[in-house]
């Protein structure tokens, strides 16, 4: 309570406090990546796997700020995720839900994407990080 008040009283006097959306702060997820044969994705888009696409976890789909019943118009949708594991990154663009993916913060991307990562063969990568970019 007393770190409220103090945040309140430094923002209101010294303009310190910073209200981004969450979806535009450097929070980093980690999360096991997969990959899947894109169609008509949860977005309202079709894709194909040689784009450089992702479905997001649907814990992390569902609780995203602005969420609603319809999930074409789920603001995540269309945003720009920069996944990194074993020293290599791929910016990806959301596209679709993973209803499949255990885990809020796990990535199911296309295989364009996941070949950026690691080789298909591997079938899944623990620990990728990610971030909205």
């Amino acid at each position: 309570m007393l770190f409220a008040i103090l945040l309140f009283i430094s923002s209101t006097f010294f303009g310190l406090a910073y209200s981004a959306p969450l979806q535009s702060r450097a929070t980093t997820f980690t999360g096991d990546g997969t990959f899947f044969q894109p169609g008509l994705g949860a977005c309202g888009k079709t894709n194909t796997a040689d784009q450089l696409i992702v479905a997001v976890g649907h814990g992390e789909f569902d609780a995203f700020p602005g969420a609603g019943p319809n999930p074409n118009a789920n603001p995540i949708c269309g945003k720009k995720i920069k996944a990194t594991s074993g020293g290599k990154s791929v910016t990806v663009t959301v596209v679709d839900r993973c209803a499949g993916c255990p885990g809020a913060a796990d990535l199911d991307f296309s295989e364009a994407a996941f070949a950026k990562l690691a080789s298909p063969a591997t079938g899944r990568i623990h620990g990728v990080k990610w971030e909205f970019v």
